[in-house]
């Protein structure tokens, strides 16, 4: 008995041996015609592996790429499409240059930043005066989260908006309607997951 690991390595596992012995046997084949009749027999056999993909157009691009890698792009058939060229085959695609914007306080975030500049564009109306009390509420929320603490100043929270507005506008605490309703996160008890053993 012959175990996989004395055997030839897979150039593609998830098709088995049985497709890639075929993919072998296709090599051998002299003449062209038989060749790509053999080559489709093969893509219908992967295809089928993968029966709720196998009638998707992309994939079955994908289909004849995988069977020129399996042959090392030694199959010399009519592909119906362009396949993947063997230099191309690792090269690694350019890398994402991801953005690090300036964030003055990092527990309260970025998108937060960006809903204070744009509720302090708004004009002077109960709205802007309703908008910026949700976002104080929210500011607070995210404070207890970090510090931990469940009693914030509400001047802490104004003070902070008012330095993200660049003191362009000074909210007054007393404008401000901020939930009474404790933040702390519910801890918890060890005791509910034990299974009483009698």
């Amino acid at each position: 008995m012959k175990y996989n690991t004395q055997q030839t390595k897979l150039i593609l596992p998830e098709y088995g041996r049985n497709v890639q012995s075929m993919v072998n046997f296709a090599l051998t084949i002299e003449d062209r015609k038989e060749r790509t009749r053999c080559a489709n027999t093969i893509i219908q056999v992967m295809g089928n592996l993968f029966p709720h993909l196998r009638d998707v157009e992309e994939f079955n691009h994908k289909l004849w790429d995988h069977l020129a890698i399996m042959s090392d792009f030694k199959l010399d058939i009519d592909y119906p499409y362009e396949i993947i060229r063997k230099d191309n085959l690792h090269t690694k695609p350019d890398k994402i240059r991801y953005q690090k914007p300036r964030i003055r306080y990092r527990h309260y975030g970025k998108i937060l930043q960006n809903m204070i500049q744009k509720t302090m564009e708004m004009q002077d109306s109960p709205e802007r005066t309703f908008l910026f009390s949700s976002i104080a509420n929210h500011m607070k929320r995210s404070y207890v989260k970090m510090t931990k603490e469940n009693d914030v100043e509400l001047d802490k929270i104004c003070k902070d908006i008012n330095e993200y507005t660049g003191y362009a506008i000074e909210i007054d605490p007393r404008s401000i309607k901020i939930d009474t309703q404790k933040n702390t996160p519910q801890k918890k008890n060890k005791n509910n997951s034990r299974k009483a053993v009698r």
